[in-house]
């Protein structure tokens, strides 16, 4: 079965399922040249289900070729999340001849009215590059006598103490086990009391090591998803934490945490697991969507896509580190034509417009405000659907509004705000990243990152800078598409 890339809503730049449901990422792992993603995945239906394992590899972790399901339900139960290994010196016994791919996953008994829902941990492993796999006959491996909630493990091999590390959501906790052997595994410590956001459950940790830019410092960095939670307005979104680990306790630096995205639809993402030492990134891949509706957005034969793979770094201002997060270099390849947005001076009162009319394209600003009270973009994706951005020297804040976007009537809460405030607007490096379905906003060089979902008729015909009550200056900009054509040349 080819892509129809012709489906209404159907990315581009995004790993999608051909058909039929997927959420969160599982498994990321690169071996022998291919990227692996693994994902949660319903063959029999669009909507949220029996859980698998689907799988897709790729070169460059953007043109992705969809294999066959890895894993399916058993006796043990369906298919929750979890993570993929390298294990290179056959610490499982499993690869006697050259490493393998071990896959370490939930396995998720319903319960009934009388016995609780049980989740267990198991593994899977492959001699064949990830085409075929063999689920291990002593599944479960880990157990919990009273914990339902106990799943997603996170699996590394921690250098330092020579042994594998597994991160667990346990309710409201992270649980942290340690093994030699991928099999047996030993109970270490749990974080996450008095601590963090605690609006919904604890799902899908990553812990791992950072740099920080412009330095030799390296930073632990925890990420905790939270799940939805009726009561409050975000949904589901992803917190995450700094601080040290010592390969049995993670300890925070101290009590304060940050949200890695802003926009609604970045979640349960995790990072790549043995990416070359040459290489020496952490690339992340989350889901995008928002389990306040995710089962309802409005495409047709499938549902879900991912975000664009991210390169992960810490920067440091004064005491405070934060994530940054940027697309990863290989995106380039997929922008042949560049049109420079040079010395746009004194737009004041109004805009600027820049005809575009792809199926996909990035765009990169650097604005310097002069005296404007309130300035951005606005994207056209036809005559009747447009997104904006706005940000705001008096609150000094970055907006971005879809209410206009396209189709929002799948439910109420796809409409609201998504913004988060910044140190100033003064001066904005801004890199939106616009697809099919989607925008992916980073400011500042990845300082904050806003991921959106979006439904229009078009990806965009046209784009508008403007400024309001003042003038702004931009400089060293421009636009991205596939491939150049009259109709894409900037005009105005």
């Amino acid at each position: 079965m080819t892509i129809n890339y012709s489906q209404k809503y159907r990315p581009h730049l995004h790993f999608a399922p051909k058909k039929n449901w997927m959420n969160d990422p599982n498994g990321l792992v690169y071996f022998e040249g291919e990227y692996h993603l693994f994902f949660q995945y319903n063959p029999e239906d669009s909507i949220w289900g029996p859980m698998h394992w689907g799988h897709a590899v790729s070169k460059d972790m953007i043109k992705w070729t969809e294999l066959d399901i890895a894993l399916y339900p058993d006796e043990l139960g369906n298919i929750f999340s979890g993570s993929a290994v390298v294990d290179w010196n056959n610490t499982t016994g499993f690869f006697p001849n050259k490493p393998g791919l071990v896959l370490i996953f939930t396995h998720h008994l319903d319960g009934s009215e009388e016995i609780p829902p049980k989740q267990s941990q198991s593994l899977a492993f492959s001699h064949d590059n990830g085409r075929t796999w063999t689920k291990y006959q002593g599944n479960p491996v880990l157990e919990h006598e009273n914990k339902s909630d106990f799943r997603d493990p996170k699996v590394f091999w921690h250098k330092e103490t020579d042994k594998w590390v597994m991160v667990l959501a346990t309710g409201q906790t992270i649980s942290i086990y340690s093994s030699q052997n991928l099999i047996d595994w030993k109970f270490e410590s749990e974080f996450g009391d008095n601590i963090g956001v605690h609006d919904g459950v604890w799902e899908c940790p990553d812990l791992f090591q950072l740099k920080v830019e412009n330095s030799e410092e390296t930073k632990w960095v925890l990420f905790v998803s939270v799940g939805d939670n009726p009561q409050f307005e975000a949904g589901s979104r992803t917190q995450y934490f700094i601080g040290s680990f010592d390969g049995s306790k993670f300890t925070a630096d101290d009590e304060s945490y940050n949200w890695l995205d802003f926009g609604k639809d970045n979640y349960a993402g995790v990072s790549f697991s043995d990416i070359p030492k040459e290489d020496g990134r952490r690339i992340y891949l989350g889901w995008m969507s928002n389990w306040q509706y995710a089962n309802q957005v409005p495409t047709e034969g499938w549902r879900s896509q991912m975000t664009l793979p991210r390169e992960l770094s810490l920067r440091k201002n004064g005491e405070i580190y934060k994530v940054i997060q940027k697309p990863v270099k290989e995106l380039d390849s997929y922008f042949s034509y560049k049109e420079n947005i040079q010395n746009v001076i004194g737009i004041g009162d109004g805009w600027k417009e820049y005809k575009i009319n792809k199926s996909y394209l990035e765009l990169v600003l650097n604005i310097e405000r002069l005296n404007a009270t309130r300035f951005g973009i606005i994207l056209h994706h036809t005559e009747e659907h447009f997104t904006k951005i706005t940000f705001d020297s008096t609150e000094n804040t970055v907006v971005l509004d879809r209410k206009s976007s396209g189709v929002i009537d799948f439910s109420e809460s796809f409409s609201y705000r998504q913004a988060v405030k910044i140190g100033n607007v003064n001066n904005i490096q801004l890199h939106v990243v616009i697809d099919s379905s989607s925008i992916e906003l980073f400011v500042n060089e990845g300082e904050y990152a806003l991921t959106s979902l979006i439904y229009p008729d078009k990806p965009c015909e046209y784009i508008s800078i403007f400024a309001v009550d003042g003038k702004i200056k931009i400089s060293n900009s421009h636009v991205s598409t596939p491939f150049k054509q009259e109709q894409a040349k900037c005009t105005v």
